[in-house]
């Protein structure tokens, strides 16, 4: 019984060995995409390919590829269906078709796994009678064991809502009739269990596009599928995924974590399957770059968390993930190395996520058992969908979560009320904001692309092969026109990768062209915008062009400094730290990424004297052109949702190099050219997520010169000097803190001294000694300090005092426990003598307080009191 790690190697050995070349797992998340929310198959990556938009590395490659299917997430529980899953995968780009790809999936499962002949079936699409043909004719399978069916089980649609596609022929294994449903018709389409999918040989021979409509690509493909977890399944002799070595270590530790033992109870078994498979899906989603949200692929991730804490506390625990995270990256890691290298934040994430919905789930659940137990549920076997919404909207309930809870206790959920609910608050969220649209102009000029030399000058000599006036070509520009400027090459750097664009000027026979961006027309063609200052431009004119040399320092000081900066990050808080964006600009940087917590004061420090330092060092900053997936073997650091080709950049700092990178920008040649790092602010951008903001060089050193001058005043101020500056502070701060002691421990003095003529007001009403007084001179927040010496001398009795602060009526009122007993309530006293003066309060019914906005009309609230108390209406 060969392990799962052997298998993956067996069969990218065995593609290798043909002529394949062997490609890494791309994300979880689709590079460039925008069709798909998650990667969903071994083909994701290579759609380009597939479609003519990119060359690839080799025509033959193979893969073993992480892949997320959100369509299963409600099955996950039986013995098979799963979330997360690994697909080892052939490819031919217009090379091979039908007969290779036949041949190789037959040779590999018979021969070099070994698998029983008599055991597998075959499936085609309804009229491919080529595939047909070729499995009893060259591979000499009976043909009552090649089945046709329709195009749900053999047409392979397109990853998203376009793309390639075709029809496709499966391998199926039989477990034997003793597995299945004994039905005479029982065949690989039957969903009895007897068979099982183990390898799906796409056909790409048309493109779909949106609508639907294909057409035949020029050279077909062959795009195929095996999923790891199946095929082991099969090769080890198996019945259940859950029972190979890919899942038992996991779900051991699950039972181990809740103290059951599989095998014994169905409904425990169900939950340990579904908290063992998600607790394995959740740490490579979130190593991959996904956090937790309210919508798109970050809900997915929560959708997962908040279902397995479900199932968890059905088994008796509360918080586990982190548990399972750690088993699962303890198992997968030498695979996947990105788990191990950003464990503590896969880990920080999971625990701060089951905490936060741990308290969700407890008051949801509540509330959800009240609705299940109401007449309303039960006459109807149907939880309604106002309720459901409720749920979901007021406790953040989860609707696949009510729906769980619901069929566990025989009901369901009336799902199209649930969703009258979720469109009418669509549309009071729309209702309440006003969008401005704004106009988009597609520019189709087919301008040649555009050769930068800016990596090794900043002025060049060069010829005009395009001009554009309001995204029109045109022939030529005149003085005073605004226009933008294609050129044959330039040293201009197009706005790319967080980078601004270059500024200057183009001159040329007595004319000057202002630059005031470069941006990229398109992936291959830079466009100079601007004006013409003087003279005029012509398509063909030969030109000079010269880039802001002071602004393009300061720029690739910046960028440089970036790299520098996530380098410091990583070291200080850990690997786990990935860039999720960036601005260059001459004046400032910006880096946002992934980070759970906000930095303290003392990790600002550290991060910034590491830049610094290695500023210092004054490291040598290189470029070297290789292939990407040499790169990334490197260590090479690239962006988690960028698209890079097959050749690449990557940008050194240091022999050997502290920082490497994919990157395209410009930057220093030496790193001691950045003179200064300053930190300016680090802030929160969403959840998971930081931002630092830095300057270096003339604008750092401008910041920290304004510092000083600040810190110098303020020395002047607090007659110190900057040195002692903080321990001045701190003296004056402790000197103010006492004062306003003293100032309020004067205020209660003076408060008290007025409880005696206070007394002398008391009256008893209904055989209830009552005081309801105006003071003077005594702040809100001493009020309750008086009541509290006036009730000490009074006994039994309702008090309530108003006074006038800041303009504004406050009230307190106490009233004693034997009168609380006898319905006396100070909350509602208070409330109704607040109401009279345009205000309100309210409290317990022994002390409650309250405030108003007409201080001029106090008297006649306080003169209510006996009214209240004399009626019972408090």
């Amino acid at each position: 019984m060969p392990k799962g790690s052997e298998i993956r190697r067996l069969f990218l050995k065995f593609f290798e060995d043909r002529g394949h070349r062997v490609i890494p797992s791309s994300s979880l998340i689709p590079h460039g995409d925008p069709t798909l929310l998650l990667t969903t198959a071994g083909m994701v990556q290579l759609k380009p390919f597939f479609m003519e938009q990119e060359e690839p590395p080799a025509r033959r490659l193979a893969s073993v590829q992480k892949c997320f299917r959100t369509t299963d997430i409600e099955s996950v529980g039986d013995p098979s269906h799963l979330t997360f899953f690994e697909m080892l995968g052939n490819f031919s780009i217009g090379d091979y078709f039908k007969k290779e790809a036949i041949e190789l999936a037959w040779e590999l499962v018979t021969r070099d796994f070994g698998v029983d002949i008599s055991r597998l079936w075959t499936t085609v699409y309804l009229d491919d009678d080529e595939a047909f043909g070729l499995w009893r004719d060259m591979i000499g399978v009976p043909e009552n064991r090649i089945i046709r069916l329709g195009e749900t089980d053999n047409f392979w649609g397109p990853a998203g809502d376009s793309g390639p596609c075709g029809p496709c022929s499966e391998i199926h294994y039989d477990f034997g009739e003793e597995a299945g449903c004994g039905e005479p018709e029982c065949g690989p389409a039957c969903e009895c269990g007897r068979f099982c999918e183990i390898w799906n040989l796409v056909f790409i021979q048309f493109y779909q596009d949106k609508d639907g409509h294909r057409t035949l690509l020029p050279h077909p493909s062959i795009d195929t599928g095996m999923g790891l977890e199946r095929i082991t399944t099969v090769l080890q002799g198996k019945s259940s995924v859950y029972q190979t070595d890919i899942f038992s270590p996991l779900l051991d530790r699950a039972a181990q974590l809740f103290g059951k033992s599989y095998g014994d109870d169905e409904s425990d078994d169900r939950s340990l399957r579904v908290v063992t498979e998600h607790g394995r899906a959740i740490p490579f989603l979130i190593a991959d770059g996904v956090l937790p949200s309210n919508v798109g692929r970050g809900y997915v991730l929560r959708r997962l968390l908040r279902r397995a804490a479900l199932f968890g506390r059905r088994l008796g625990r509360r918080t586990f993930l982190v548990d399972l995270a750690e088993a699962t990256i303890e198992h997968m890691s030498s695979v996947y190395p990105e788990l191990n290298a950003r464990s503590r934040f896969v880990l920080d994430v999971i625990e701060s996520e089951e905490k936060r919905f741990d308290e969700t789930l407890s008051a949801g659940i509540n509330i959800l058992d009240e609705i299940i137990a109401s007449k309303d549920s039960r006459v109807r076997n149907v939880i309604p969908g106002d309720k459901a919404f409720k749920l979901y909207d007021t406790y953040g309930f989860p609707i696949e979560l009510t729906r769980e809870v619901a069929s566990s206790r025989g009901l369901g959920v009336d799902m199209e009320g649930f969703e009258k609910e979720m469109e009418r608050q669509r549309e009071r969220a729309l209702a309440s904001h006003r969008f401005v649209i704004g106009k988009t102009e597609t520019i189709e000029a087919g301008f040649p692309a555009t050769v930068f030399t800016g990596y090794s000058e900043l002025a060049r000599e060069t010829a005009v092969t395009g001009i554009l006036t309001d995204s029109i070509s045109a022939e030529r520009v005149g003085q005073g026109e605004q226009a933008g400027i294609v050129l044959e090459t330039t040293p201009f750097y197009a706005e790319m990768g967080g980078q601004v664009g270059d500024t200057g000027k183009i001159s040329g026979a007595g004319s000057v062209f202002i630059v005031t961006n470069t941006i990229k027309l398109d992936a291959a063609t830079s466009l100079h915008q601007g004006y013409v200052a003087s003279g005029s431009f012509s398509g063909g004119d030969r030109v000079i062009a010269e880039v802001d040399l002071e602004r393009r320092a300061d720029i690739t000081r910046n960028h440089t400094a970036t790299h520098l900066l996530q380098f410091a990050l990583r070291r200080v808080l850990g690997e786990h730290v990935q860039q999720r964006g960036s601005l260059v600009a001459p004046d400032r940087l910006r880096f946002d990424f992934s980070h759970l917590s906000p930095l303290t004061a003392e990790q600002l420090k550290q991060v910034q004297n590491i830049v610094n330092h290695e500023i210092r060092a004054n490291h040598p900053v290189y470029d070297a052109q290789m292939p990407y997936r040499d790169a990334l073997a490197s260590g090479a650091i690239a962006l988690f949702d960028e698209k890079y080709g097959e050749t690449v950049r990557v940008l050194s700092v240091g022999r050997p190099p502290i920082s490497v990178e994919l990157c395209g920008g410009t930057h220093v040649g030496l790193t001691g050219e950045i003179g200064l790092f300053q930190i300016l602010s680090e802030t929160s951008i969403g959840a998971g997520l930081r931002r630092i903001e830095a300057a270096t060089g003339r604008s750092a050193a401008m910041v920290a010169g304004e510092g000083y001058n600040t810190l110098f005043t303020l020395s002047r101020i607090l007659e110190t000097n900057p040195e002692n500056l903080v321990e001045g502070a701190r003296k004056l701060l402790d000197s103010r803190d006492e004062q306003a002691s003293r100032i309020v421990a004067l205020e209660k003095e003076l408060a008290l001294k007025g409880v005696p003529s206070l007394l002398q007001q008391a009256k008893v009403i209904d055989d209830i000694k009552l005081l309801a007084a105006r003071v003077e001179n005594v702040p809100p927040a001493n009020l309750p300090d008086l009541v509290d010496a006036l009730r000490s001398e009074l006994g039994s009795a309702i008090i309530v005092l108003g006074t006038v602060s800041e303009g504004k009526p406050f009230f307190v009122a106490s009233v004693t426990p034997d009168l609380v007993k006898q319905g006396h309530s100070a909350g509602n006293i208070v409330r109704k003598v607040a109401q009279a003066t345009g205000g309100g309060g309210g409290g317990k019914p022994g002390m409650a307080q309250g405030g108003g906005t007409d201080a001029t009309k106090l008297e006649r609230a306080l003169e209510r009191v006996p009214e209240l108390i004399s009626h019972k209406k408090a």
